[in-house]
């Protein structure tokens, strides 16, 4: 799995004109699955997400995570961070878990990440989405699984 992680002030996603998920203050994750990811992907990257310690502290030192500081997470689908433009001018998307059995393994991430934080936002998986956002910091972090490290 792949997480572009933004600590945002707010961010939303619409969907044909509407709005399907919007938080405050917290953490826009973008997440792309991978053919060969497992249960033990989820588990370690959704608690990899909600303890970074990437809010500020008092002395303005990132010091503190998600949990902390009771923020919100918004959880977009995005396939295309599988994209690979290594060659030729369209990206190859064949490291990408086919839309089915991604959108169960989305669905079971939303889950575990809902069994952990109060608000969980997410968005109707694989459809066109437009997502606005007010970068914090900004913080913008990529994170793998060890399964995708060891993949590649």
């Amino acid at each position: 799995m792949r997480a572009v992680i933004q600590r945002v002030k707010e961010a939303s996603v619409e969907t044909e004109g509407e709005s399907v998920g919007k938080i405050g203050p917290g953490l826009l994750v973008l997440l792309g699955i991978r053919n060969n990811d497992t249960l033990r992907d989820i588990d370690w990257l959704v608690e990899k997400i909600i303890n970074l310690r990437i809010f500020e502290a008092d002395e303005g030192r990132l010091d503190k995570s998600l949990l902390d500081v009771n923020g919100a997470l918004l959880l977009v689908s995005q396939f295309t961070l599988y994209g690979d433009c290594s060659r030729g001018r369209r990206p190859s998307f064949t490291d990408a878990m086919a839309a089915g059995d991604a959108k169960e393994v989305f669905e079971l991430f939303v889950k575990k990440a809902r069994e952990k934080v109060k608000k969980v936002e997410t968005v109707v998986f694989q459809a066109t989405m437009d997502v606005a956002l007010i970068n914090d910091g900004p913080v913008t972090l990529i994170i793998d699984s060890p399964n995708s490290i060891q993949a590649r």
